[in-house]
């Protein structure tokens, strides 16, 4: 996004009125033009090789078709821990309320 804002940058400045009058300046910024863009088509390129690299992981939902035992183990596996959160925050709850008899009792369960 930075480097998008950069050519953005410098595409407004190649249109400046400025650069007409004075050629150092038009010099300048064609050059900061340029390297701009080499910067941007240089972080594009990084950006899809993260993302081709990124690709098998995005197909592990095959895995899932051939091995529904294995589905099955992680939907359980996202479920206990689910609940062991849900049941986590009641004893934090329950820990900073007052210590009586009920509350001791929840507690110990």
């Amino acid at each position: 996004a930075m480097s998008k804002s950069a050519v953005k940058i410098s595409s407004d400045l190649l249109s400046n009125p400025l650069c007409e009058q004075e050629p150092s300046f038009l010099e300048m910024v064609t050059a900061f033009d340029t390297a701009m863009k080499r910067m941007d088509s240089f972080n594009q390129e990084k950006v899809n090789m993260a993302l081709g690299w990124m690709w098998p992981l995005g197909s592990l939902g095959w895995f899932s078709n051939v091995f529904p035992s294995l589905n099955m183990a992680v939907k359980r596996r996202e479920q206990t821990l689910q609940d062991y959160k849900r049941l986590q925050s009641k004893v934090e709850k329950y820990e900073e309320k007052e210590r009586t008899g009920p509350v001791l009792a929840k507690l110990h369960q």
